[in-house]
């Protein structure tokens, strides 16, 4: 069932509503971390235009003159990352089988580590 697209999203948040609301039905909780999830998609687009035409430069000045990282890059690692969060919130199921059985299947060994390593300690 798809889904009213919210207003005032752009292409990808457009996009990314449209794939998901398209294909799972949601219930209203999970339509609200859509509609955030396809805000920050927007955002996201918006830094990436707006690094492309300034002519984004890895290293900039700092506020004291020193060579410092650009800080666009940590924000846009932050707004990825928080896009990626509020996906997994989701819980979409894999559309690709093997490869959501392989990452079951390494969680599952990582659980089992972590509960052997503290036993010994």
């Amino acid at each position: 069932m798809d889904e009213k697209t919210p207003t005032g999203l752009t292409a990808a948040g457009k996009n990314l509503w449209v794939d998901v609301s398209g294909k799972y039905q949601l219930r209203a909780d999970e339509l609200r971390v859509l509609e955030d999830a396809a805000r920050e998609a927007d955002l996201v687009a918006l830094m990436e235009r707006e690094r492309v035409k300034a002519g984004f430069k890895l290293i900039v000045r700092g506020s004291q003159g020193q060579d410092v990282i650009n800080p666009l890059i940590s924000e846009l690692r932050q707004h990825r990352a928080t896009l990626a969060s509020l996906l997994r919130q989701l819980k979409l199921p894999d559309e690709n089988p093997e490869a959501a059985a392989a990452a079951r299947s390494a969680e599952m060994r990582g659980v089992a580590n972590a509960r052997w390593s503290r036993r010994g300690a």
